[in-house]
């Protein structure tokens, strides 16, 4: 990524996790300077010393051009904004707020109508690539706003993003676009965990499987990257399967909203609630395989029999 020092701006990047620490490293060789934000005091030292800014994020509220908002879900994401010391009051006017999480579109043109009040800028802009795609500054984001929120963004995104879908100047339609993506990966992650362990009882080795249905009409992108997983008997999350409650709750919310069937993600979602019921909701969303297993007294790969 080259310095332009013509497009660096300030930014801010709150929630360090293993998405946002990502985004702010990218925004940083992207020439920014840049504000690393979170709960856990190691992950800021850990920025900082990669060249993070050292002062608070309050003294320097005021010089901000961007901020992506990296968190877990419309909660977290409104007391960022709102809470008791929220962002969007100390911002100048024309500042930008990245809105990242996974959330309903109907909260999404809540916050930007609230963003708005204050002469702030609101970018819907939920993120797809995962951790490493973050890391490289190659995420695609599926953005909506007006025509001035995306202009006050454009450098922060072309330092973080290798793909940015502009869907619009209305609000939400960015969430909205998520929320189908989140449908398709939640499902696809499912079915590769059911597709995996249904190959073990007929006698497929995981290894074996990973190897030509990921060559063969069956696969996926989700399949290529989370089976691996398996194979190796590691499940250090990089998705968790904590997220899939919460998004896949989301899509069947919108769903039912709209007085639309979704029978399939219904299915992915409590395979997912029973991976967490199992305590697995920290591990990798490829641990969803373990509910799999243990119905059909399978034994995974690195787990003893």
């Amino acid at each position: 990524m080259t310095t332009n020092p013509k497009s660096s701006q300030n930014v801010a990047v709150i929630g360090l996790g293993s998405m946002g620490y990502g985004m702010a490293a990218s925004a940083l060789r992207g020439g920014h300077n840049v504000w690393g934000v979170d709960i856990n005091p190691d992950q800021i030292a850990k920025f900082n010393a990669e060249g993070g800014q050292k002062s608070s994020l309050s003294e320097a509220a005021d010089k901000l051009d961007s901020i992506a908002v990296v968190v877990l879900n419309a909660a977290q994401t409104e007391s960022v904004l709102f809470g008791e010391d929220g962002i969007v009051a100390k911002l100048n006017p024309g500042a930008v707020v990245l809105a990242c999480a996974t959330v309903p579109p109907a909260f999404a043109k809540k916050m930007a109508a609230r963003c708005g009040e204050h002469g702030v800028h609101y970018l819907d802009a939920p993120i797809s690539g995962g951790s490493i795609k973050a890391a490289s500054g190659q995420l695609s984001i599926m953005a909506s706003g007006s025509a001035q929120a995306f202009s006050s963004a454009r450098p922060l995104l072309d330092s973080i993003a290798e793909m940015v879908f502009e869907l619009g100047d209305e609000v939400g339609a960015g969430s909205a676009m998520k929320a189908v993506n989140q449908l398709l990966a939640g499902v696809h992650i499912a079915t590769m965990a059911e597709a995996l362990t249904f190959g073990m009882t007929q006698g497929v080795a995981p290894e074996k499987f990973v190897e030509v249905i990921s060559k063969c009409a069956g696969t996926s992108w989700m399949l290529e990257n989370r089976a691996p997983h398996i194979v190796a008997g590691d499940y250090t999350p990089h998705s968790s399967v904590n997220i899939w409650p919460k998004d896949l709750g989301i899509v069947l919310d919108i769903a039912k909203s709209a007085q639309f069937s979704a029978p399939i993600t219904a299915a992915a979602l409590q395979q997912f609630i029973a991976a967490a019921g199992m305590g697995h909701g920290q591990e990798d969303d490829a641990a969803v395989a373990k509910v799999y297993a243990r119905n059909a007294g399978l034994t995974l790969p690195g787990e003893d029999s």
